[in-house]
This record gives structure tokens, C-alpha cells and sequence, in this order.
């Protein structure tokens, strides 16, 4: 089991950065990959990005990239989005996920909002 836990969101105006980060523990070790991924109030969830574990070589949502960066720290088995020039349509509960293979997301976050107001 990995159990990952997300911190970092609030509150940011319009215009304004962000940096979330999503801490991995348990088994560590059979991680492939992690990637965030948000839901905003009445949509469903959207792919915003994952990183490959041990290449550190990140992908993005094309309607994201450019704004959004992931990276990650393997020895302290963390996994950062930095957001920035937010928008009112980034607000969302974002969720990190991690998967041990190409297949799937096997574990999921309980999630951390981020609210940007006009």
C-alpha cells in the first residue's frame, strides 16, 4: 500500500501561484509513476499532469502546459505542482495519484482545494 497525503492549497487571487505537494509513504518502492489530477465543483475529474518515477520526465495536459510544472524528489518521495497565472477556472480539489504501472492509478489522495477568486 502507498498512502500519499496532498498539501498546499488555499486561497489565491487571479493572476497569483501556487505550489502543492504531495507526500508518499508506505510502499514506496513500486511506485512507476505519480500525477495530479483535479475536479472542479459539478465536472468531472481531469488529468492535470504525471511524472515518471524514476526518469523524473513529466507530462502534461495540453490545455495545462506551460502553467502548470510537476516534479518530484525521490528521496524525500515527494511530488510537487507548481501553478501559476491561475485562473478562476483552476479552482478544484486537486488529488495526487500514484500508480505502479503503466495501466493505472492504483492510489489516490483525499484531495487539497484550491480556490482562485477574481
Amino acid at each position: 500500500q502507498v498512502q500519499l497525503v496532498e498539501s498546499g492549497g488555499g486561497l489565491v487571487q487571479t493572476g497569483g501561484s501556487l505550489r502543492l505537494s504531495c507526500a508518499a509513504s508506505g510502499r514506496t518502492f513500486n511506485i512507476y509513476v505519480m500525477g495530479w489530477f483535479r475536479q472542479a465543483p459539478g465536472k468531472e475529474r481531469e488529468f492535470v499532469g504525471k511524472i515518471s518515477w524514476s526518469t523524473g520526465v513529466p507530462t502534461y495536459s495540453d490545455s495545462l502546459k506551460g502553467r502548470f510544472t510537476i516534479s518530484r524528489d525521490n528521496a524525500g518521495n515527494t511530488v510537487d505542482l507548481q501553478m501559476n497565472s491561475l485562473k478562476p477556472d483552476d479552482t478544484a480539489v486537486y488529488y495526487c495519484a500514484a500508480g505502479e504501472s503503466r495501466i493505472r492509478f492504483d492510489y489516490w489522495g483525499k484531495g487539497t482545494l484550491v480556490t482562485v477568486s477574481s
